[in-house]
């Protein structure tokens, strides 16, 4: 089997990654500054339970040190490369616009350079739903256009397609970027406000709704994002001989480039959302209503048909699954073992 690189595999989604390609049988090679950003204990939960796995070794490391990047991509000799990695958070961009340059950015050129210069196959890469932007049109359709971002943290996930986009067509690196859409679940990042919420309610604080729970997210389940990953790392993108240069499709290119929406499709109201979480929780939440953030959007949804088209699937997991899954989590990470 193949030689994976993953990086933020102490993050959420690359933690869920790591696992299910150990369970495939490929040797993986997982990468994390462990930052603090949100609490470093649960990432390093999530790596006491990764790194007993047979197949896996971590290395702590900042996707910008470049000398460290160069040395292990030369020793390593990666298959391919799946970067999970990523300054993450929307309102963070606001108050620390630095970080979001040093790894989105210039940890990204870092990860294009190991590929480019050690032969990997296939390079796959988390985008976000947020660089649609100021797009009103919904479904979102990776054939739109995505040249508004509204956030900090929109336009580096924006810059990197276009880097990849940049290194498929110099270099004939493959390259697919996934946009994820709003991903919770078990194992979550508290920084996201279903967990921050699940914590408020259950301690009987009030929680934040801003635009008045009217805001609409594509929220889709983790398990279904990892499907989705998987998939497309077996599935390496081919030049494509009927694009039009005079009509230019951003989701697809005359090099190796492909991008990619992994949504749930049936995006809901945040109102609703809340309301399965107190319905699970077994407690109403008490609420302080709040106009829209800077930086946020009224609403995402994704349309995944050429996901569906490329790899035969599409995410399914209701809400109501979804939620329960992670409460039942909650409650046994920090109730019962912390």
């Amino acid at each position: 089997m193949s030689k994976i690189l993953v990086t933020g595999a102490a993050g959420f989604v690359g933690f869920h990654l790591v696992q299910r390609l150990l369970e495939r049988g490929h040797e993986v090679v997982g990468l994390d500054n462990v930052n603090d950003y949100y609490a470093v204990s649960l990432k390093e939960d999530r790596l006491r339970i990764l790194e007993p796995l047979p197949g896996f070794r971590f290395v702590r490391a900042s996707l910008a040190d470049r000398p460290v990047m160069e040395a292990l991509f030369a020793t390593e000799h990666f298959d391919m490369v799946a970067n999970m990695a990523a300054q993450a958070g929307v309102r963070y961009s606001l108050e620390n616009p630095h970080a979001y340059i040093d790894s989105n950015v210039v940890g990204f050129l870092n990860i294009l350079e190991g590929c480019r210069h050690n032969k990997v196959t296939h390079l796959v890469y988390a985008s976000s739903s947020s660089v649609y932007g100021a797009n009103t049109t919904v479904p979102f359709s990776e054939h739109h256009s995505a040249a508004h971002p509204v956030s900090l943290y929109a336009a580096t996930k924006k810059s990197n397609e276009l880097m990849a986009h940049t290194y498929a067509h110099l270099y004939d690196l493959p390259v697919t970027g996934l946009r994820f859409f709003t991903v919770y679940g078990p194992w979550g990042r508290p920084d996201m406000a279903y967990f921050s919420f699940t914590k408020a309610i259950l301690e009987g604080r009030s929680i934040d709704v801003f635009n008045h729970g009217r805001m609409r997210r594509d929220f889709t389940y983790v398990d279904d994002i990892i499907e989705g990953v998987v998939r497309v790392l077996d599935h390496v993108p081919c030049h494509n001989p009927s694009w039009n240069a005079g009509i230019p499709d951003p989701a697809t290119s005359a090099a190796p480039y492909r991008v990619y929406n992994i949504g749930n499709n049936r995006p809901v109201e945040l109102g609703r959302f809340i309301e399965v979480l107190e319905e699970c929780i077994g407690k109403k939440a008490l609420k302080n209503f709040l106009p829209m953030q800077p930086g946020d959007v009224l609403a995402t949804s994704a349309d995944v048909a050429d996901l569906a088209d490329a790899v035969g699937f599409r995410p399914d997991t209701s809400i109501e699954t979804g939620i329960a899954r992670f409460v039942d989590w909650y409650r046994g990470y920090y109730l019962t073992s912390n």
